[in-house]
């Protein structure tokens, strides 16, 4: 008798946003088509039980080869990049097509599928960065990119090469406003990081652990706070990213009490590391950790944790920036050791995103296993337009599906499968890592070794928003 699915996974502990429950999985043709007890017969099957069974990752926010200025080069391309995404349970990556000033976002997005194309082993979308919203941009290119499925774009507040000022902000909120995309805020204030970074750079205070004295939190609270406010003025809904500190934190759960439609990200190296770990002395050691805005106090660590327990926070992302730190186009540009403010920013983080939070948030009871796929996949893909396809485990969606094993495994740098040559949480003791990884019902990771291949990932043209953000519950546990 021929098999009746493709893939069966038999007794799977299964977790999504709302519930958990046993059921066998039927995959056929990519997608989920059976759930139930005892389904009929699969080509192949594995067995899951006692293991929870969670959605594929949708890692949010990460950078990609990246156009960037010379010398600095990011060392993870889309082949190395999704390898490592899918051997952490990852499964669907929106990384960014960024505006070089002067240049056209079509330009942009073009380059991009170049760089994409044929290299990346899972399914992708592109983010926008808009630096130049030239009058052409705002009425031709953005909104024909939006229809065609870039449904969301990314705006700084600082760094020289791409920040608007707050009439440029507006506009592109408006647009957002009235093509249903979904913008993303980088908020610092970029003329205090200059301020600060000319003070310290003058009385010769120029090793790595100063990049978090440049950038303290009343910069991303000020620059949080005017975000929030030129969003209430227009009245659309904005994704704060990467936020770092309670400050910050604070400012999203007042404009939350008062109905504003603020969403908001947060990412590992604002749970796991602290500004201690740019260094406590002069030494260059801490530039692995450079990245902005920077990592914190242990208080706002804290804070950071109980804001993704009780709903503050809309997703979890790595903000995956890869640069070496041995190397000439890195976090040593052309093999040097160089004052803080050019260090190239970002750190790895990709493979490591989902087991770190399920290691030390479902596994230690600060957050159930149900916020965990809230925060990691669910949300995320109700925010760039990729549910119910992505996020979930539901008949009709893509068979994107990670099994896990719960044993303890020393973390280190050699065990990871991107092309960056460290990893801040080397050292650390997880409790978890995907035994199986599987993206549109094929296996890409068996919990031994990579199986997926380059080019079978998709692009995904994306649909509009569908996530409403929501007051904090203040309960810690949901």
């Amino acid at each position: 008798m021929s098999a009746e699915f493709d893939l069966v996974i038999r007794n799977a502990k299964v977790a999504t946003a709302s519930d958990t429950f046993i059921s066998d999985i039927g995959v056929a043709d990519g997608r989920i088509v059976q759930m139930g007890v005892k389904l009929s017969k699969g080509a192949r099957e594995i067995d899951a039980e006692g293991r929870i069974t969670t959605p594929g990752g949708v890692d949010a926010h990460c950078h990609l080869d990246q156009p960037i200025p010379p010398p600095a080069r990011m060392t993870d391309d889309f082949e190395s990049g999704t390898r490592s995404a899918a051997c952490g349970g990852t499964t669907t990556v929106i990384p960014f097509a960024a505006q070089q000033k002067g240049g056209s976002l079509r330009a942009a997005v073009d380059d991009y599928h170049r760089r994409a194309n044929g290299r990346a082993s899972i399914d992708y979308g592109f983010h926008l960065i808009v630096s130049d919203p030239t009058p052409e941009v705002l009425a031709n290119e953005l909104p024909a990119l939006i229809a065609e499925g870039y449904s969301s774009f990314k705006i700084y507040m600082t760094y020289d090469d791409l920040k608007l000022d707050d009439g440029q902000i507006l506009r592109l909120l408006a647009l957002a406003r009235s093509h249903g995309a979904m913008a993303m805020l980088h908020a610092e204030n970029t003329e205090c990081i200059a301020w600060l970074t000319e003070s310290l750079l003058e009385a010769g205070l120029t090793a790595p652990r100063y990049h978090a004295a440049s950038r303290p939190m009343l910069v991303e609270r000020e620059a949080t706070h005017r975000a929030i406010s030129l969003a209430e003025l227009v009245d659309v809904p904005m994704l704060l990213v990467h936020v770092s500190g309670r400050e910050a934190v604070e400012q999203i759960q007042w404009a939350r009490n008062r109905g504003l439609k603020v969403l908001s990200e947060t990412c590992p190296q604002y749970l796991f590391l602290t500004a201690d770990d740019l260094g406590i002395d002069d030494g260059y050691e801490g530039a692995k950790c450079v990245c902005s805005p920077p990592p914190r106090d242990a208080a706002s660590q804290q804070a950071i944790w109980a804001a993704l327990a009780d709903g503050t926070f809309t997703v979890f992302s790595s903000d995956h920036a890869p640069f070496s730190f041995d190397d000439d186009h890195g976090k040593k540009p052309a093999g040097k050791e160089v004052a803080f403010p050019y260090i190239p920013n970002g750190i790895p983080g990709l493979e490591t995103r989902l087991p770190l939070l399920y290691s030390e948030g479902v596994l230690t009871g600060r957050i159930s296993v149900n916020r965990f796929v809230e925060l990691t996949a669910t949300n995320p893909a109700k925010t760039y337009g990729l549910h119910p396809r992505k996020g979930t485990i539901a008949i009709g969606s893509d068979a994107d599906i990670v099994i896990w094993d719960e044993r303890r495994t020393p973390l280190t740098n050699a065990m990871l499968h991107h092309a960056v040559d460290y990893t801040p949480y080397e050292g650390r003791t997880l409790g978890a890592w995907p035994a199986y990884t599987i993206a549109r019902g094929d296996v890409v990771w068996d919990g031994r070794q990579f199986l997926g291949t380059p080019g079978r990932g998709r692009f995904l043209p994306r649909g509009l928003p569908t996530m409403v953000p929501r007051k904090p519950s203040g309960n810690g546990t949901q």
